[in-house]
């Protein structure tokens, strides 16, 4: 295995996620709370990263994807510890707040505020793990990918 091939299975598994997360978010209604959106952004420069190396499968584009993947792991550990109430999650996100939430929108019934997605609730899971646990394991196996092709002599 090449690099290059080694580079752009690992920016597919991160575009997967991404688009698994989109998945639940519009098709499965689930709409994520903050640290679920802060878990995509290392997956997309992880993919952006794999669009690089296309034409340039240099070992600095494979340490740029798997930090990527890296940190959109650490990100999950931290969110699946915050649902388990290992500790406590960011107060934006566990306490059900409304800040940002004028009183006049409140209160009017024609205004959609949305519901409070809190950090602290498992909206999904499968055998036990969360959407979050699923992403700290996957992105970690990604991680270890990217590592690999950086490893890679060719």
């Amino acid at each position: 295995m090449t690099r290059r091939f080694l580079m752009l299975v690992a920016a597919a598994g991160s575009a997967g996620l991404l688009i698994g997360a989109l998945g639940f978010q519009y098709l499965a209604g689930l709409p994520p709370c903050p640290l679920c959106i802060w878990q995509r952004w290392p997956h997309l420069v992880a993919a952006l990263a794999g669009a690089v190396a296309l034409t340039w499968p240099s070992r600095i584009v494979a340490l740029v994807g798997a930090a990527g993947a890296a940190t959109s792991s650490a990100i999950g550990v931290f969110h699946a510890g915050v649902e388990l109430k290992w500790w406590e999650g960011l107060a934006s996100c566990s306490t059900g707040s409304i800040e940002g939430i004028s009183a006049g929108d409140l209160l009017n019934p024609a205004v959609d505020v949305g519901r409070v997605v809190r950090c602290d609730d498992i909206a999904w899971q499968m055998f036990g793990i969360s959407m979050a646990g699923w992403n700290a394991l996957l992105s970690a196996a990604l991680a270890a990918l990217w590592l690999a092709a950086a490893l890679r002599r060719d």
